[in-house]
């Protein structure tokens, strides 16, 4: 047999290995998981009970019996060890700004997917450091569920504690429901999706405060079609003392109804947010529209503070699942999200307002230019508002009862009194002309 011939035959042995053997050593990841946990303090100790799907952790070597079933009577140190891979080296809790060291397992326990008993932490408690399962019982190891109790020393109940849970490698999408459950306090809940990154279960109002101006300032730029709305505000107007008004009429608006979004006030039927979205498309349109039309829109702060209340409802959506980490400082969090945005606006301004000058004094005249930005604006707001409304068709008509009615008219109440008071405002800043002198007579 010659070399060439033993290096052909070697070569197509090797990827014949590789192609049959990959199967069998790859990992495993599932779409979804949820991970379940309590977090309590008492005394100088932190209990927290974990519950952790096994189908995501398949690198661990398991007692096993007949037909790969689990051996649950020799089950124990498998488990244990699991809990310190997979579960007490992705935690990290914090007593103020302090790392807590790692935890003692004191419990450990295998348990079926159809168990209920983290529904409530008593019974959670009570079935982790109860009897295990009968080592009759038959289940594969993907199919069960890894409970935990741990214990973190602490030096006081009462302190400040966070946590965090970067469970995400179990599955593609991994959601974390954390209970928290503070002495003599009100229970919060928290969801948290993949590595959420520290999260403080009981925020003081300054660090509340400061994870909502980041939110709202990085929304505003991440916002494709606030900043489009704000680009066409600002067309018309670049100078400091047009830009005021208009800035913050888009601010004061939005929050108005981004709070009373945040007290429940705004519907919460499943029509209202792609509503919402439809008429935010409908407001960048109607202003692409007037710029073309109008080479000076009049009173464009007042048309801004209307549209910037629809702009407040699509706000609310991005932040009904981040009003969690607000704890007990919800309008805190809600102003401080509002600064945010107020911040992130001004940025756009300090970038647009020199850009579109140079625009306007070296490559395109100023009407011209303003005319085709609007064009390109509106053209996208139009194929949006087509979208957005197609959406919104596949909702059946609501059937109107009485709290609807009731809702109805307390927003038209609350519209009416701003509508008053813009109105109002709008008059009072109006100065009329003074009276040109006469000339001398001759």
């Amino acid at each position: 047999m010659s070399v060439r011939v033993a290096f052909c035959r070697f070569a197509l042995l090797l990827a014949a290995l590789t192609v049959f053997a990959a199967p069998v050593f790859a990992h495993f990841i599932p779409r979804d998981a949820t991970v379940q946990a309590f977090v309590k303090p008492e005394g100088q100790t932190l209990r927290m009970l974990v519950r952790v799907p096994l189908k995501g952790i398949e690198d661990v070597e398991f007692p096993r019996r007949e037909q790969e079933y689990v051996d649950l009577a020799r089950i124990d140190q498998a488990l244990r060890d699991t809990a310190s891979i997979f579960v007490v080296d992705n935690l990290s809790l914090y007593e103020g700004d302090t790392l807590l060291p790692a935890p003692r397992v004191v419990a450990t326990q295998m348990s079926l997917e159809s168990d209920r008993s983290f529904e409530s932490y008593d019974r959670a408690l009570a079935h982790v450091t109860g009897p295990p399962l009968p080592p009759e019982t038959a289940i594969f190891w993907e199919q069960g569920i890894l409970d935990v109790l741990l214990e973190y020393p602490i030096q006081s109940d009462r302190s400040y504690f966070s946590v965090r849970a970067a469970f995400d490698r179990l599955a593609l999408t991994v959601i974390t429901a954390l209970r928290f459950i503070p002495p003599g306090g009100v229970e919060r809940a928290y969801e948290l999706e993949g590595d959420a990154g520290l999260v403080r279960l009981d925020p003081r109002w300054h660090q509340a405060a400061a994870r909502f101006v980041v939110l709202g300032f990085e929304h505003i730029l991440e916002g494709t079609d606030h900043l489009l709305f704000l680009l066409l505000l600002i067309i018309p107007f670049r100078r400091l003392r047009t830009l005021i008004p208009i800035v913050t009429a888009f601010t004061v608006a939005p929050s108005i109804t981004l709070i009373a979004s945040a007290y429940q006030l705004a519907p919460g039927a499943l029509w209202f947010p792609p509503l919402i979205e439809t008429l935010i498309a409908v407001t960048i349109f109607y202003m692409a529209l007037e710029n073309i039309v109008k080479v000076q829109p009049v009173a464009r702060w007042v048309v801004t503070f209307a549209f910037g209340l629809v702009h407040g409802f699509g706000f609310s959506f991005v932040l009904e699942h981040t009003l969690q980490f607000a704890g007990s400082h919800l309008l805190t969090s809600l102003l401080a999200f509002n600064i945010g945005v107020e911040l992130g606006q001004l940025l756009v301004l300090v970038i647009l307002v020199p850009l579109l000058n140079i625009l306007f004094k070296h490559v395109v005249a100023e009407r011209m230019g303003t005319i085709i930005l609007s064009v390109l604006v509106g053209h996208t707001a139009w194929d949006w508002m087509i979208e957005r409304f197609g959406v919104l068709q596949q909702f059946p008509w609501p059937e109107v009862t009485t709290a609807d009615l009731a809702s109805a008219l307390r927003w038209l109440f609350i519209l009416v009194a701003l509508t008053a008071g813009v109105w109002f405002v709008y008059v009072v800043t109006q100065r009329p002309e003074a009276p040109k002198a006469r000339e001398p007579a001759e």
